[in-house]
């Protein structure tokens, strides 16, 4: 008995049918300097986190969406901040790209005892509600 073939490229194929952890169109914000430009921008919270966002300015380079993740120490320990950043990257990764808008930074913030406890499909809804909120008002 031979065992399945596996693909060429060496991926299994579970591998090749899930996007990535953060999706192609969109790309990680890592200078503190960006976070700090969202800070400033327009900002709404709902029960499971809080979404800041900004609309990027014409001369500046990267296209498409970015997004930035961060949980305070008010979170919990690293293991609860952690956590609450892998859902909130999920939920970006599945969220944003279709109801985001190219050209916008977006830094979701994870909330003490909301984000890691909170059932999957309500922070899927709350990134929903308040990008309508904040592209309504921008």
């Amino acid at each position: 008995m031979t065992p399945p073939e596996a693909p060429v490229d060496g991926t299994n194929a579970r591998q090749r049918d899930t996007p990535p952890a953060v999706s192609v169109c969109l790309t990680v914000l890592q200078n503190r300097s960006d976070f700090l430009l969202a800070a400033r921008a327009e900002r709404q919270g709902t029960r499971g986190m809080m979404v800041q966002a900004r609309k990027r300015r014409a001369d500046e380079l990267p296209v498409g969406i970015r997004v930035g993740f961060t949980c305070s120490k008010k979170v919990g320990n690293a293991v609860a901040r952690n956590r609450a950043k892998r859902r909130l990257r999920e939920v970006a990764r599945m969220i944003l790209p279709i109801h985001g808008r190219a050209g916008w930074d977006y830094v979701l913030i994870g909330r003490a005892n909301a984000t890691a406890e909170r059932p999957f499909e309500d922070l899927k809804t709350d990134l929903i509600y308040a990008l309508k909120k904040l592209h309504q008002e921008g």
